[in-house]
């Protein structure tokens, strides 16, 4: 109520906008925002600060200032972009049985001649000429993964290889479809590929879209799944888009959840499983693919040795579950509303010591927090006054604030406050500690502990 007086007795007028680059922009007094703002300036910013104090992003600027935006370039950014990545690897891919794999940037045009790329990507990709040769930096990395198997004799005994790259992709995307975080020229990408027998396919189908779901649920994504079957023109024989069609169903069906045909719409060398998923907005993304392919094993003549000793061709396997890191960010950050849960947070702890007595034993905390990994920060500002430092921490989205003073310090404790403001009460380092673990290992998105 006090704001909205406020705002009543504000005069509107031009206002001039600073931003750390040298631009300004124009905007009123009482009516424009920092959101507004951040929208046009910087393409991904969640957070301002403004003249270098927290400001809440849909409140009214009142006076020419200078604006600080987070974006996901920053340090910040990188751990909520570290922990999205890590999490489906580091607990899901191994367990899968999945090799990660790390293959060249930059790869001579003969390679995408021969895998087809040149003929029909070419306008997408980055040149680099080393006279007399022309580069052309990774779009994607099944070529790659091709070379990678055909560089020795292969057993059915191997099948399937699962092997999963994470390096970065270029795409010379055009200017104007270049949509903040979720449509980029460089991103990184969960890519993996699978070579199996046929007689392995729709079990390996099957593991894909369960893979899927694990990940989704932690995020807490509802989704969709569309068969996109044979367009037309189609590369290969009408009975083997039937027999992989059939067993693409055959996964689906055994999966569960809701899915349709998206008839006509599947790749021209093989059929597909596209996964859609709705953000905060109700917009919907395709983030997960499952995607056969029958021409590359033939470009790149890919045998196995089967069991009766008699040469075969394996069935190749696109897939990607978060699809492309930066967007599946762009919708994390719009669903959580930057109030990221403890597991992702760039912003997990923020301490406070009471008084300038209490910065020794706020950095010895500190210390604790971060040894164990957390993203920890102290606020020394001698400026603020208690209450303004727990507010801050409360705008900056900090899941747990630890107040420390003279109590606290005698006892080895902290006491406790989420950034909702419900206080935990008094506890010791190494219990919060113990908690915090455990919390941030079981990915809730619940803040008690």
């Amino acid at each position: 109520e006090q704001r909205e007086r406020q705002g009543t007795e504000v005069k509107a007028h031009g206002l001039s906008v600073w931003l750390q680059d040298g631009r300004t922009l124009k905007g009123t007094t009482g009516v424009t925002t920092p959101l507004a703002i951040a929208q046009k300036a910087i393409k991904g910013a969640v957070v301002s600060k403004v003249n270098g104090e927290l400001w809440e992003l849909v409140r009214p600027l009142e006076a020419d200032c200078e604006l600080h935006f987070l974006g996901f370039d920053s340090t910040e950014g990188k751990q909520v972009g570290s922990c999205t990545l890590n999490f489906p690897y580091k607990y899901e891919y191994k367990k899968r049985g999945f090799s990660e794999v790390v293959t060249p940037t930059l790869y001579s045009t003969a390679l995408w001649e021969r895998s087809g790329h040149w003929e029909h990507y070419s306008e997408n990709m980055f040149l680099v000429q080393c006279h007399p040769h022309t580069y052309a930096l990774k779009p994607m990395n099944c070529p790659a993964h091709c070379v990678m198997f055909e560089q020795r004799p292969r057993s059915w005994r191997e099948l399937p290889l699962r092997w999963a790259d994470f390096g970065a992709l270029h795409r010379n995307e055009h200017s104007g479809a270049l949509t903040g975080l979720t449509r980029v020229r460089r991103f990184c990408q969960d890519d993996a590929h699978i070579f199996c027998t046929s007689q392995q396919l729709e079990e390996e189908i099957t593991s894909c879209l369960e893979f899927v779901r694990s990940v989704y649920k932690v995020f807490g994504f509802s989704f969709r799944c569309l068969l996109s079957t044979r367009p037309t023109p189609f590369l290969g024989d009408h009975s083997l888009w039937d027999s992989a069609e059939q067993q693409l169903e055959r996964s689906l069906q055994q999966f569960g959840e809701q899915w349709e045909v998206n008839a006509g719409d599947g790749a021209f060398y093989g059929p597909k499983v596209d996964i859609q998923i709705r953000d905060a907005t109700g917009r919907q993304h395709q983030c997960a693919t499952i995607q056969l392919d029958f021409q590359l094993p033939i470009r790149f003549n890919l045998q196995y040795v089967g069991a009766d000793g008699e040469m075969y061709r394996p069935v190749m396997i696109h897939r990607a579950v978060l699809g492309s890191v930066e967007r599946m960010i762009a919708i994390l950050a719009e669903n959580f509303g930057g109030k990221w849960p403890l597991w992702l947070s760039p912003a997990q702890i923020m301490v406070i010591p009471v008084s300038n007595q209490m910065e020794d034993y706020a950095q010895q905390v500190v210390r604790r927090f971060k040894e164990s990994d957390f993203m920890v920060d102290v606020d020394l500002d001698h400026g603020a006054t208690l209450n303004k430092k727990i507010r801050s921490a409360q705008l900056a989205q900090y899941n747990y604030i630890l107040v420390v003073g003279e109590k606290e310090q005698a006892s080895e404790t902290v006491s406790v406050r989420t950034r909702g403001g419900k206080q935990l009460g008094q506890r010791g380092v190494q219990e919060v500690l113990t908690s915090l673990q455990e919390l941030k290992a079981t990915r809730s998105n619940e803040e008690n502990f």
